[in-house]
């Protein structure tokens, strides 16, 4: 029995994520769905398969979670650019709370291994962090339905069965999520592909650039229009000029940072550290997730919550040389 629910896991947590925009939420609700289907598998008589219980039990969880009409966003969802309202150059100000953001999830907890290319190219792209804050914007039961239908290719009689609704309803409310996501228009991004040549080559060029600090190098690598946010801290900046401006005054403490490579939300990221000059080595500083699109860094999200995120994706605090 336990080993058939755990067969799920990384699914039914991708799918918690995408509902509920929290790594941490998501893996309390698996969790939570997990008790729940051991509690009442004496109840669960077979007549649907038990991964549309599991489910079904997940929605549910996911519905109880919603309490609050808070959503999580990104910075630039809540505001105009940092250099409307703030210098590039000033103090970052103080965080807001945690329930404010969207996190970044580990691929490993949310995508599956193997399987057809095609099917993971899809998982991929739906949980990056553009799609996944834009589905922030759908009520949560608009919110299953588009999930169910466009990302795991429920059939719309599977979800009414699931929503314990009419087909109708089901291609209603999918016709409403489809115009809310169109008028949010995620942008497009290049999932990670691990085995792409090309862009094994762009990253280790990033890489060489931001730990030399060659400003001229790294930014030659960003989108004129590149984005740079750091939640939980509510300041953001649009463009190569006020972000370089920020690296070279208050955000020169990364100078002399090393980054080290991980997966986050189907896209290439790091784990910033920074220099520790009263330990020596280097301490955690933030989880940064690269947003590309035609061989340019078109976002650069990093994430400080590093007490609660350096251990989600199994990595150390401290670096020592």
């Amino acid at each position: 029995m336990e080993k058939r629910l755990e067969s799920h896991r990384v699914e039914l947590t991708g799918y918690c994520y995408r509902m509920l925009g929290s790594a941490f939420e998501a893996e309390d609700a698996v969790q939570e769905t997990m008790v729940r289907a051991w509690k009442g598998f004496e109840r669960f008589e077979g007549r649907a398969s038990m991964r549309s219980w599991l489910y079904r039990i997940a929605t549910n969880v996911c519905f109880d979670m919603h309490g609050s009409p808070q959503r999580r966003a990104r910075p630039m969802d809540l505001s105009s650019p940092g250099s409307a309202t703030t210098p590039p150059e000033a103090a970052l100000g103080g965080a807001l709370p945690e329930a404010t953001w969207l996190e970044p999830m580990p691929d490993t907890k949310v995508l599956p291994e193997g399987g057809d290319p095609a099917e993971v190219a899809a998982q991929r792209d739906s949980v990056r962090l553009a799609f996944v804050a834009a589905l922030q914007h759908l009520p949560p039961r608009q919110r299953v339905v588009l999930i169910l239908r466009d990302v795991l290719a429920w059939k719309a009689s599977e979800v009414a069965g699931l929503l314990e609704t009419s087909v109708a309803s089901v291609n209603s409310a999918l016709q409403r999520a489809r115009a809310t996501l169109a008028a949010e228009a995620p942008a497009d991004t290049e999932p990670a592909k691990p085995l792409d040549a090309d862009q094994q080559r762009f990253l280790e060029r990033y890489v060489a650039a931001f730990e030399r600090y060659d400003l001229d190098a790294l930014t030659a690598l960003m989108r004129e229009d590149v984005v740079l946010s750091m939640p939980p801290l509510p300041l953001w900046l649009q463009g190569q000029e006020d972000i370089r401006t920020w690296f070279l005054g208050t955000g020169a403490v990364c100078r002399g940072s090393r980054l080290v490579p991980c997966l986050a939300n189907g896209m290439p990221a790091f784990a910033q550290y920074h220099p520790d000059p009263e330990g020596g080595g280097h301490r955690a500083w933030a989880i940064q997730v690269l947003e590309i699109e035609d061989g340019k860094v078109t976002g650069l999200n990093n994430f400080l919550g590093v007490d609660r995120l350096f251990p989600l994706f199994g990595l150390p605090l401290t670096l020592t040389d």
